[in-house]
C-alpha cells in the first residue's frame, strides 16, 4: 500500500476580480461596514432620487414614543415598515420616508417627574409649568435622536432629516382645525361623568387608554350588611372589592329575575343574597389551574362557609328579587356629613331635593347598553352596592332613575374634608382599606373580609392603581359614529379578523373624553366665558385675530401652555371675554391627525392629494383599534368621510424565549443595542419577518442562534463559490452560457430561484413576508445542500472545460438573483455580497443591491416539469433518509438496495434520476415493487387523547367502534378520509384523521418512510463489503476534517499515514482508490504516526486509530 497514486493537479489561476472572504463570518462587523458605506456614498438618497417621477407608494409612520430607547419590541415593526418600503423602492415607487416620533402626553411627563422626584401634580405647578414644559420637550428630543441612531442600526431607510414630531405646531393646528369642524357640528361639549383617574398623575383616563393598563392585583374584598329600614334585624348582603366606594353608597341593585335566599344565623340575623350564589364556588377554575391567581392568595370560601364557620344557620325562605324593590335601608357611612347634603356632593343636582341617605333604597338597574343584565350571580352576592360618584356604570344607573352623586376623592385620589375621620387619606393606601375595614367591624357592618385576585386598571405609564372619580372633561359626542363604520369596510385589515375587532369597539364605544388635566401636550383650543358659553379656535391665524390680551407673550412660542394659556379672547358674537381651559388634549388626537398634518393638508391641497390615502400603515395591535387605528379612522370620517390608508397590518407582541412578557425587573428584557451587537441586525430581521404578524412573538438569544444557521448557510454557499472563483479566475463578464450547455440540475435551480422571486412578490404584496420566509428557508437549504453539494466535484475538477463554466455561471446567477430577493429583509448582508459579487465586478451596474431593480418572473426559464421531477427526488431522498435513521443506519453506511412503491408516473421520474438517488442514500441499487404490502404493514390505534377530548365520558365506546372495525377504519385513513359514526349507531358524530394514530411497520428486512403517494423501504442487511466501504467512508470524514484544523487549502494534496486495527487496514486497502479521490491524497502510509504533526486519534465503531497528514511537496 505505498505506492503512489498519481493525481492530475488543478491548472492554478492568479488573478481574480472576486476579493476573497473570511470563511467564518462576523454579521455585527459586516454590518457596521455597510452603514458606513451607505453614508459615505449617500446611498439612501440616490436611492430617493432614482426613483422621483415613479408611481407613488405613500406609507405613513405610526409615530413611536420619543421617550425612552427602543426596544426589541420596537424593532419588529420599523423591520417590517423597511422591509416594504424597500420592496416598493426596487420596484420603482417613489416613498416619501417620513418617520414620525410621538412627543406629548403623560408617559414623557411621567419620566420627567421621576427625574425631578417629584410625586405629585401639584409639585410640578410649584416647580414652574414653563420649565417643566421645556424638560419634556427636552426629552422628546433626546430620545428622539437616540432612536434615530437606533434605527439607523438596525438598517431602517428614512429621511431622517424630516422626521414629524407631533408635538410640532403644523401637527397642533391641524388638530385644531379638527376640532373647530366638530364644534362647528356641535359636537364638542363638557360633561361631568365618573371616569378612571390616576391620584399619582392627577387626570383621567379614557376607554381607549384604561384597557391597555390593566393588572392582576389582589385586593381586600368585604361582605358587608346593610341593615333593612322596618324589618328588625334584617339586612342586604353587599360584597365590593373597593371597600373605599362605601363611603359614597346611594343605592342598591338587585336582579328582578334572581332568586334571593332569606338565611337566619345563629345570632337572629336575618341576610337576603342570590340564592345561586350561596354554594357557587367562586374562582375555582383559577385557583386550580393557577392562571390569573395571584401567589400567596388562598382558595375563596363560598357563601355557604362563611356562615357555617359563623355558627349555625337556617334557610328561612326564597323570594324573588322584585319583591325587594324600594326596600329601604342604612348605608354603613350615613354619618359623615357628604351624605347628608341635599343634592349630592361636590357636584350638586339643584333638580334632585333629597341627600344620599334619603335615596337608600333597592332598585333595579336593568341592562347594560349591550343588553347584559347589570346584576347577575356568581361572584358577590346578587346584591351590587351602587355609588354614582365612584363607578360609572353606577353614575349611569343614577343619573337614569334621578339619584344623587357623592365624590368622595380629590384630584390626587384623597377623600376631601366631607368625610370625617377619612378627610386627607389616600383612597389606594393600603392603610386606608385596612382603617375603613376596622370602622367596619367596630360597628358592626362588617361580615366577611377576603384577599381577592382579579385584574383591575392601573395606569398604563406610572404604574399606580386607578380610582373611579366623578370630575368634568372635554368630550367629542359621537353619535355620528357611522361615518367611521362607514369607511371600515375601504380598508384591507390584516389580520382579517382586525374588521371585526374594529367594529366591535366603533359599535361599543361612548363618546370620546379627549381632555387631560396636565401640562405637556395639545393645549385644546378651547376657550370658555362668563355667561358659560365657549368657542373652539381652528388655527393660529384665527387665535391672532381673536387675541385681546397675552399675543405678544405668546407670539415666538409652540401652542403649549403656559404661553397659550396667556392669551384671552373676545367671542365673535357675544363679544365676551374668555380664558383657554387649562386642559391639555389627548395624545391620541396627536397620532390620529397624522394623515392630515404630515401630507400638508392645510397648507398644499395638492401634495396631500398625492400622497392621501396611505397605501399601508403598519402597527402592533393590541389595543391600536381603540388607540391609534381608532383615531386615524375617526378623524379622517370627520376631516374628509374617506380612509385614511388602503392596508392596515397589525402585528402581535413580542415575548421572551419562554412566552413571558419582557420586563426590566424579571431580568428577561433585552435591550435593542444588546440584541444588534450580539445577534446582528439581519439576524433580528430574519426573525421579525419569519413571524406570523398575528402571533406573538418568542425572542431571544437562542432563536437568534437557531435562525442565524440560515444566514449562515447563504453565506457559506456564496464563500464556496468566491473561494473556487478565484482559484480558477471566473470572471462573469467573459462568459455566455446557452442553456442547452446547462446541467439538469443548473437548470433545477435557476427555475427554482425563478420560482421564489414570484412567490417573494406574490407575498410581499400580500404582506405576508412570513410565508415568503418558509420558501426562502427551503430554497437555501436546496441550494446549498443539493445543488451546491451535488454539484462539487464540477468545479473541483481541473479542467475549465463548458461544463465547469455552466456551474460557475449558474451559481453565480442564482446568488445574483438571490440577494436581490432577500435584500428589503437582510439588508446588509445581501449589500456585503453583492459589493464583491456584482459591484466590483461587473461594469455599469448600481452600487449597491438597493438601487436594483426587484427580481421578476421569468417565464422563458420555468420549467414546470423539471420542478415536478426534482421534488419527487428530493422526497424520495428524504424519505430514504428518514428510513435509514428509523433502523439506525447512519449516512456514511453504504446499503445493499433501496425498494420503493410509487405509479408509473413517479417511476419514470425517479428512474431519469437513478445515480443521484444511488449516490445520495449512499445505496447500490433502486428497486420497484408492484404492491406496497410487499413494503409496509399499517397498524391504527385510538388516539385517547384526541377522543377524550372530543367525546368525554362517551370515549370508551367509541374506542369500542374502532377496535370493532380496524380494517375497515384502516383503509379511510389511509386514504384520507373522515367516518361518519351514523352507520355504527352514533349520530352527528365524526372521527377525523387525528382521531387516530397510525404507526408504520416494515415488512421484513425493511425500514420504510411514506410520503405523497409513494413508500420508500430501505433494505436493513449489511454485508461485510458494505460494512467496510462504511468504515472508510468515516475515515475519509475524519481526514477531511484534519485538513480543516491543520489550515490546509482547499487544492492542497496530501500524504496519509495510518496506524490502525487490521479491520480498518483491510476495508482502506479494499477502498483506497475511493479514498485517495475524496481526500485529495497522493499515497496510503501504514506506520507509527508518533511525534507526526498534523495528526489525530480516532475511533469507528469503537476500532481505535492514529491518522496523520502532511501536504504533498511532489511535481
Amino acid at each position: 500500500m505505498n505506492n503512489l497514486h498519481t493525481v492530475n493537479l488543478r491548472l492554478m489561476k492568479t488573478s481574480s476580480k472576486f476579493k476573497s472572504i473570511a470563511s467564518k463570518v462576523d454579521f455585527v462587523q459586516l454590518e457596521h461596514q455597510i452603514i458606513d458605506y451607505w453614508e459615505k456614498n449617500n446611498t439612501f438618497q440616490k436611492c430617493r432620487e432614482k426613483n422621483i417621477g415613479g408611481p407613488k407608494w405613500s406609507f405613513i409612520d405610526g409615530p413611536i414614543t420619543a421617550n425612552n430607547p427602543m426596544g426589541v419590541h420596537h424593532a419588529w415593526g420599523r423591520s417590517l415598515k423597511d422591509l416594504f418600503q424597500r420592496y416598493h423602492a426596487m420596484k420603482g415607487y417613489e416613498l416619501r420616508y417620513q418617520n414620525g416620533f410621538d412627543c406629548q402626553g403623560l408617559w414623557v411627563e411621567v419620566e420627567v417627574e421621576k427625574e425631578l422626584g417629584f410625586k405629585t401634580k401639584r409639585e410640578i405647578e410649584e416647580y414652574g409649568i414653563e420649565k417643566f414644559v421645556k424638560l419634556c420637550k427636552d426629552r422628546v428630543i433626546k430620545y428622539s435622536n437616540i432612536q434615530t441612531n437606533q434605527s439607523k442600526r438596525l438598517g431602517y431607510w428614512m429621511d431622517w432629516d424630516n422626521s414629524y414630531f407631533t408635538m410640532s405646531e403644523e401637527n397642533n393646528y391641524t388638530i385644531w382645525s379638527f376640532l373647530k369642524k366638530l364644534f362647528d357640528e356641535g359636537k364638542i361639549y363638557k360633561g361631568a361623568d365618573v371616569v378612571p383617574w390616576s391620584g399619582r398623575s392627577g387626570t383621567s383616563y379614557s376607554q381607549m387608554e384604561i384597557i391597555e393598563g390593566r393588572k392582576l392585583v389582589s385586593h381586600r374584598a368585604v361582605f358587608v350588611k346593610f341593615p333593612i329600614k322596618n324589618k328588625e334585624k334584617e339586612h342586604l348582603l353587599v360584597w365590593t372589592t373597593t371597600p373605599w366606594t362605601l363611603t359614597a353608597n346611594t343605592m342598591a341593585a338587585v336582579n328582578i329575575n334572581l332568586n334571593y335566599l332569606k338565611l337566619k344565623t345563629k345570632d337572629g340575623s336575618i341576610y337576603y343574597f342570590a340564592e345561586e350564589n350561596f354554594k357557587f364556588k367562586r374562582l375555582d377554575k383559577q385557583f386550580k389551574e393557577k392562571k390569573n391567581w395571584v401567589k400567596g392568595v388562598p382558595k375563596l370560601k363560598t357563601l355557604e362557609q362563611i356562615f357555617k364557620e359563623r355558627g349555625s344557620y337556617e334557610i328561612l325562605g326564597v323570594i324573588k328579587g322584585e319583591e325587594m324593590i324600594d326596600w329601604e335601608y342604612i348605608g354603613p357611612f350615613d354619618h359623615f356629613e357628604a351624605q347628608q347634603i341635599k343634592g349630592g356632593y361636590p357636584f350638586s343636582n339643584s333638580n334632585i331635593e333629597k341627600n344620599s341617605v334619603e335615596c337608600h333604597r333597592v332598585i333595579n338597574p336593568g341592562k347594560d347598553s349591550i343588553g347584559n343584565d347589570i346584576v347577575v350571580s356568581g361572584e358577590g352576592t346578587g346584591i351590587v352596592h351602587m355609588a354614582p360618584g365612584c363607578g360609572d356604570i353606577d353614575y349611569r344607573v343614577g343619573k337614569k332613575i334621578d339619584m344623587v352623586n357623592i365624590a368622595p376623592l380629590n384630584d390626587e385620589s384623597c377623600f376631601t374634608d366631607k368625610f370625617d375621620w377619612l378627610n386627607g387619606r389616600s383612597a389606594t393606601d393600603k392603610n386606608t382599606i385596612d382603617a375603613i375595614i376596622e370602622d367596619l367591624k367596630e360597628r358592626n357592618f362588617l361580615v366577611y373580609v377576603e384577599e381577592y385576585p382579579h385584574v383591575y386598571p392601573h395606569c398604563w405609564r406610572s404604574g399606580d392603581e386607578l380610582v373611579f372619580r366623578m370630575v368634568d372633561e372635554w368630550y367629542i359626542n359621537m353619535d355620528w359614529r357611522e361615518k367611521i363604520i362607514n369607511i371600515v369596510d375601504d380598508i384591507q385589515w390584516i389580520p382579517e379578523w382586525g374588521r371585526e375587532r374594529e367594529y366591535e369597539w366603533l359599535n361599543n364605544m361612548g363618546d370620546w373624553m379627549i381632555s387631560k388635566k396636565r401640562f405637556w401636550g395639545l393645549a385644546l383650543p378651547i376657550w370658555e366665558f362668563e355667561d358659560g358659553s365657549f368657542f373652539v379656535v381652528g388655527s393660529r391665524e384665527e387665535l391672532e385675530k381673536l387675541a385681546v390680551e397675552g399675543w405678544d407673550e405668546f407670539h415666538g412660542n409652540t401652542p403649549h401652555r403656559p404661553w397659550i394659556d396667556k392669551i384671552k379672547i373676545k367671542h365673535p358674537e357675544t363679544g365676551l371675554i374668555g380664558s383657554r381651559v387649562k386642559d391639555v388634549g389627548n395624545p391620541w388626537l396627536d397620532a390620529g391627525i397624522v394623515p392630515y398634518s404630515t401630507l400638508k393638508y392645510n397648507t398644499d391641497k395638492n401634495y396631500w392629494n398625492d400622497w392621501f390615502p396611505a397605501d399601508f400603515v403598519v402597527e402592533c395591535f393590541p389595543g391600536q383599534f381603540r388607540n391609534w387605528f381608532y383615531s386615524l379612522l375617526a378623524m379622517s370620517a370627520m376631516m374628509e368621510e374617506k380612509a385614511p390608508f388602503k392596508t392596515l397590518l397589525g402585528h402581535a407582541l413580542v415575548r421572551d424565549e419562554t412566552g413571558r412578557e419582557m420586563h426590566k425587573s424579571w431580568g428577561n428584557a433585552i435591550w435593542f443595542e444588546d440584541a444588534a451587537e450580539k445577534m446582528g441586525a439581519d439576524v433580528m430581521r430574519w426573525i421579525y419577518a419569519s413571524q406570523k404578524t398575528e402571533h406573538n412573538l418568542n425572542f431571544g438569544y437562542k432563536v437568534a442562534d437557531e435562525e442565524r444557521k440560515h444566514l449562515i448557510t447563504l453565506w457559506n454557499t456564496y464563500s464556496f463559490f468566491i473561494t473556487y472563483a478565484r482559484l480558477d479566475g471566473f470572471n462573469p463578464n467573459e462568459v455566455d452560457v446557452k442553456n442547452s450547455e446547462r446541467s439538469k440540475l443548473d437548470r433545477w435551480i435557476l427555475a427554482k430561484v425563478n420560482i421564489l422571486a414570484r412567490s417573494a412578490q406574490k407575498y410581499i404584496e400580500a404582506y405576508e413576508a412570513f410565508k415568503l420566509m418558509k420558501d426562502i428557508r427551503i430554497f437555501i437549504d436546496e441550494l446549498s445542500n443539493w445543488y451546491v453539494r451535488r454539484n462539487r466535484r464540477r468545479f473541483w475538477k481541473s479542467e475549465n472545460d463548458k461544463d465547469k463554466i455552466a456551474a460557475y455561471d449558474t451559481l453565480y446567477q442564482v446568488l445574483v438573483k438571490t440577494i436581490r430577493i432577500l435584500a428589503p429583509i437582510i439588508p446588509f448582508t445581501t449589500d456585503a455580497i453583492y459589493q464583491n459579487l456584482v459591484a466590483k465586478v461587473v461594469k455599469e451596474v448600481p452600487e449597491s443591491v438597493h438601487l436594483t431593480e426587484y427580481p421578476q418572473f421569468e417565464e422563458s426559464i420555468h420549467d414546470n416539469d423539471l420542478l415536478n421531477e426534482m421534488d419527487v427526488l428530493l422526497q424520495v431522498v428524504s424519505l430514504g433518509r428518514s428510513a435509514r435513521n428509523r433502523a439506525n443506519i447512519k449516512n456514511r453506511q453504504p446499503i445493499a438496495e433501496i425498494s420503493i412503491y410509487c405509479d408509473n408516473i413517479v417511476k419514470k421520474q425517479i428512474s431519469r434520476n437513478e445515480g443521484q438517488i444511488l449516490e445520495e442514500l449512499n445505496v447500490k441499487s433502486v428497486v420497484f415493487v408492484k404492491n406496497q404490502n410487499d413494503l409496509i404493514e399499517y397498524q391504527l390505534k385510538p388516539n385517547f387523547k384526541s377522543l377524550g377530548q372530543k367525546f368525554g365520558d362517551n370515549m370508551g365506546r367509541i374506542v369500542g367502534i374502532i377496535n370493532k372495525n380496524k380494517d375497515i377504519f384502516l383503509k379511510e385513513v389511509i386514504a384520507k378520509k373522515s367516518i361518519d359514526l351514523t352507520s355504527y349507531g352514533i349520530e352527528n358524530s365524526i372521527l377525523e384523521l387525528n382521531d387516530f394514530i397510525l404507526d408504520e411497520k416494515g415488512v421484513g428486512d425493511y425500514e420504510v418512510a411514506t410520503g405523497n403517494n409513494f413508500v420508500v423501504g430501505v433494505n436493513t442487511i449489511i454485508s461485510e463489503d458494505l460494512r467496510n466501504e462504511g468504515i472508510v467512508r468515516d475515515l475519509v470524514r475524519y481526514v477531511q476534517n484534519l485538513r480543516k484544523e491543520s489550515g490546509f487549502n482547499v487544492e492542497d494534496r496530501i500524504e496519509f499515514k495510518i496506524e490502525a486495527e487490521e479491520q480498518i487496514i483491510s476495508a482502506l486497502s479494499q477502498n483506497e482508490d475511493y479514498f485517495l479521490n475524496e481526500v485529495l491524497g497522493v499515497g496510503v502510509n501504514i506506520c507509527s504516526t508518533e511525534n507526526l504533526e498534523n495528526n489525530s486519534k480516532i475511533s469507528i465503531d469503537g476500532m481505535i486509530a492514529q491518522i496523520a497528514i502532511s501536504q504533498y511537496e511532489g511535481a
